[in-house]
């Protein structure tokens, strides 16, 4: 049985939505055991009811719940009833790891504070999201964040409005800085046996990580602009070119040599002798008229042909694919997962841990995404040993729920 780096390693996931179940949900393909509690009150997570119109209307497991919570087991309770607070404290004096969202000061309000919560595991690492920070209360959303951190701004074509990125990606920007500070965190604790209290907002995670955008304006002292697919820096790089059967491809020219190669496929190797375009400087000066011509040759093929052609001589170009192109390339299928529910609904998953580390990081096997309150019963009888009448009795209060 394949058991992954973090095996052993138990999770309390305290958050909801997307930037902290992506955390718990990579440190479940690594091996964890994670646990997320779900608030009853609002029956659940979010996500659950955030469905396509192609989706089932009756099922729980969303497709954009799905992305997030592979692995994981979910109990479902009222924290704001003294023994749902009691179940959060038994879990964690047996964890390890928390993850929290909770805006600055409402963690404090429900009583699942670190503070609060080191009192039971002076060992444990809490893991906190925020919007803005610690010291600023407002609540903090994908789409605003992008606006603020100057991503929509940017994005878009020269004469448009500004648009949003189609993922929300300053969510997963901060749930990679939250992992990679949870990993120094268990080193720390393996070295000195302390626990820890991190945090990250999306603002910073954001921001942090607009380089050469940023440099632009730090060091350039020029405020980046719409541009479309266009790089400020380099031509032809990033543009969309379209073949002579209507597909799009894009170009990442970065060097004089790979425009020389590019011009030769082309049959205009004159082009990359041509004083308008013969440095990537003189490029970027007449950037339409370079563009312009490259369209042009570009046109005369067909998009199969010239990506083979521009592969055997090592230019770097690449298809603009649909999701279904992208999940029918063979370097990405080891991310795809199958399984079914345990109503029996057959799902499909993506893994968000994509590096390798030999056998060690081997892809251990997931179960489906959670239905709602699915583990309740087994995580209060197992894992807290709760007897058959003190479940029974948490159920009656509806201090829990739990799925039958």
């Amino acid at each position: 049985m394949q058991r992954g780096p973090l095996f052993g390693i138990k999770v309390l996931e305290l958050a909801n939505v997307l930037a902290g179940p992506s955390v718990g949900v990579a440190l479940a393909e690594m091996g964890a055991s994670v646990i997320k509690v779900e608030n009853s009150v609002t029956c659940g997570d979010v996500t659950r009811t955030w469905k396509l119109t192609t989706e089932d209307p009756k099922t729980d497991i969303s497709g954009y719940f799905s992305c997030v919570n592979w692995g994981k087991k979910s109990i479902a309770l009222d924290l704001n009833k003294p023994e749902g607070l009691e179940v959060v404290y038994r879990l964690a004096k047996v964890c390890d790891i928390v993850l929290a969202s909770y805006k600055p000061g409402d963690a404090e309000k429900l009583k699942v504070d670190y503070n609060t919560l080191k009192q039971h595991n002076k060992s444990i690492i809490y893991a906190q999201i925020t919007g803005y920070g610690l010291k600023n209360k407002r609540a903090g959303y994908d789409a605003i964040i992008q606006a603020e951190s100057g991503f929509t701004y940017m994005n878009g074509e020269p004469d448009g409005q500004p648009v949003k990125m189609p993922v929300a990606l300053m969510d997963l920007l901060a749930g990679h800085q939250l992992k990679e500070a949870i990993l120094l965190a268990l080193l720390n604790r393996e070295r000195k046996g302390e626990g820890a209290f991190i945090e990250t907002s999306l603002i910073k995670s954001g921001v942090a990580a607009l380089a050469n955008q940023a440099t632009n304006w730090l060091v350039g002292n020029k405020i980046p602009e719409r541009m479309g697919s266009e790089h400020p820096n380099i031509v032809p790089y990033g543009k969309i070119f379209y073949t002579a059967d209507g597909k799009p491809l894009v170009l990442a020219i970065g060097n004089d040599k790979q425009f020389a190669e590019l011009c030769t496929v082309l049959g205009k190797p004159e082009l990359a002798t041509d004083e308008r375009f013969s440095t990537n400087f003189n490029r970027v000066k007449h950037r339409m008229e370079c563009n312009n011509a490259v369209q042009e040759h570009i046109s005369k093929f067909n998009r199969d042909y010239l990506l083979a052609k521009f592969e055997k001589r090592a230019i770097p170009a690449g298809g603009v694919f649909n999701m279904k192109e992208v999940f029918e390339l063979p370097e990405v299928q080891d991310l795809v997962m199958e399984s079914k529910t345990t109503s029996g609904m057959p799902i499909k998953g993506l893994r968000t841990v994509a590096f390798s580390m030999g056998e060690n990081t081997k892809p251990i096997k997931l179960q489906a995404p959670p239905h709602y309150g699915e583990h309740t019963m087994s995580v209060l009888k197992e894992m807290l040993g709760y007897s058959a009448k003190e479940i029974n009795s948490l159920i009656e209060k509806k201090v829990v729920y739990a799925r039958k």
